[in-house]
């Protein structure tokens, strides 16, 4: 009997050990220059590089929004009507998926088209955590088949409040973020995303685009490693304007929008929503906030609870209020856009530092990432840039310093439609944190290889210009990344 049990055991041990040998694989260090994935996107993007055809004349502008604030606690779904018996809220694990409580603040997506002669861009940002690849590809397709409009052509981003409408991803680890799956509330937002780009190009007009930025130092740090990293102090905004007077104003920080936290259960934008309502109630039309590169970024406040997203949001909005008079308004402009179709290395999703889960184990965690793109456009003197995950605040300094140094203001905005999780510095990788464990998901060059790909993009829509008669300060240069 004993030698029988004995026997047993050390089968399911060897079958365990089988199991676990079969389950786990070695971090591949081979550099992404060397790697299929590099030089299939390489080959892509000197593809669409060469057919850049840069637009100068005169611009359009128009804006629209769409509120995405649910109704809560119906007997039943009625996705048409943004109805739902129940929302969870997406952004912090510790919720459980447990449903919303209420509303503190209304969330809504908004979209401003630019147009110069043929060539035209659609800017679409909502106060959401991320926006979901369900949700861009059903927009995006949606659009095409409505109206002609090509992914290419769409630059989305979210606010990353951590306070707004979840449900929108399946697997385990989009499950544990945005609360169970619901796939009445991506139809939901797939047709008020729609809804708002649509109602955007058909308000296009002829009117004028400005750029202004100004330091906001004291409302943003460096979370992973404190002051030996360094932060990307700029707050950067475009503001559009019709012929009629009609304004909108779009505006980028690379703070998280995480001052509210997993204890609150109401929906609400976050900082960047006070920031939108007091531009608003100041006299703004639209005002949209676009995520920058919110990677290693989290933001400085004072008060407690929505007295802290309220301190810093109307802050920085009468910042933009104290600056907006001295920038200057162009009725003609240049606009060029390029959009980059990214192969992903393999899933890196690791149990220890150089041990991680075999790549068809990890594909069942995750939902189905979807194609990801990186974007850059040429909107006057501005380079805009786009990434599908949280991108690293550090590494966005250097390439706006490379732009800066052409003469243009530059921003990298995070969330463009799908997402990749934390693309930070190879330097941080090796580091036991969240952003370089937990949430780095493609190996030791995924930041790296995107950061080679964005600059070579940036640069491609960028020629060089008068320097321009605001003095550019000089950011900090972090060590080589």
């Amino acid at each position: 009997m004993v030698r029988t049990l004995i026997k047993i055991v050390a089968g399911i041990l060897l079958v365990l050990v089988v199991a676990l040998f079969l389950a786990l694989a070695s971090v591949d260090y081979t550099p992404y220059f060397e790697a299929d994935y590099y030089r299939s996107t390489q080959a892509r993007l000197d593809s669409v590089t060469s057919e850049l055809l840069p637009s100068t004349g005169q611009v359009q502008v128009g804006f629209a929004r769409e509120s995405i604030t649910p109704l809560l606690n119906v007997p039943e779904d009625n996705p048409a009507e943004g109805a739902f018996t129940a929302v969870p809220l997406a952004g912090y694990g510790d919720r459980d998926g447990k449903p919303a409580e209420g509303i503190h603040d209304s969330v809504f997506v908004k979209a401003v088209a630019l147009q110069v002669q043929n060539q035209l861009l659609v800017l679409v940002a909502s106060d959401l955590l991320i926006i979901p690849p369900e949700v861009s590809a059903g927009v995006s397709n949606y659009l095409e088949q409505q109206m002609g409009l090509s992914r290419s052509q769409l630059f989305f981003s979210a606010t990353h409040t951590h306070a707004s409408v979840g449900a929108w991803s399946e697997g385990m680890v989009g499950e544990a973020f945005a609360g169970e799956f619901n796939a009445g509330v991506v139809q939901w937002l797939v047709d008020r995303f729609s809804q708002a780009v649509i109602k955007s190009v058909e308000n296009l007009q002829l009117g004028q685009l400005g750029v202004g930025n100004f330091d906001a130092a004291d409302f943003v740090a460096n979370r992973l490693v404190g002051e030996k990293g360094t932060k990307n102090p700029e707050f950067i905004f475009l503001l559009a304007q019709q012929h009629s007077g009609q304004k909108a104003i779009l505006g980028s920080f690379d703070a998280h929008a995480t001052t509210l936290g997993g204890d609150n259960m109401l929906f609400s934008g976050d900082y960047p929503g006070y920031w939108q309502r007091k531009l608003e109630n100041a006299g703004a039309d639209m005002a949209v906030f676009f995520a920058g590169s919110v990677g290693s970024h989290r933001p400085v406040s004072a008060g407690e609870k929505f007295d802290k997203p309220q301190f810093i949001g109307e802050a920085l909005a009468d910042s933009v209020l104290k600056y907006e008079s001295t920038i200057s308004l162009h009725d003609s402009i240049t606009l060029a856009s390029v959009n980059l179709e990214m192969d992903l290395p393999e899933f890196h999703v690791r149990v220890t530092n150089g041990i991680r889960l075999v790549p068809a184990i990890s594909q069942k965690l995750f939902p189905p990432i979807g194609k990801v793109y990186l974007q850059a456009a040429r909107i006057g003197n501005l380079i805009w840039a786009t990434t599908p995950g949280d991108f690293s605040g550090e590494t966005a300094i250097v390439l706006k310093n490379a732009m800066h140094k052409k003469g243009y203001k530059a921003l990298v905005t995070s969330f463009n439609g799908g997402y990749a999780g934390y693309i930070i510095p190879g330097k941080y990788y090796h580091l036991n944190e969240y952003e370089s464990r937990v949430m780095s998901w493609f190996g030791p060059y995924m930041g790296p290889y995107t950061n080679d790909m964005l600059e070579q993009l940036m640069q491609a829509v960028s020629v060089p210009i008068t320097p321009m008669k605001m003095p550019q300060p000089e950011l900090e240069i972090p060590a080589a990344l």
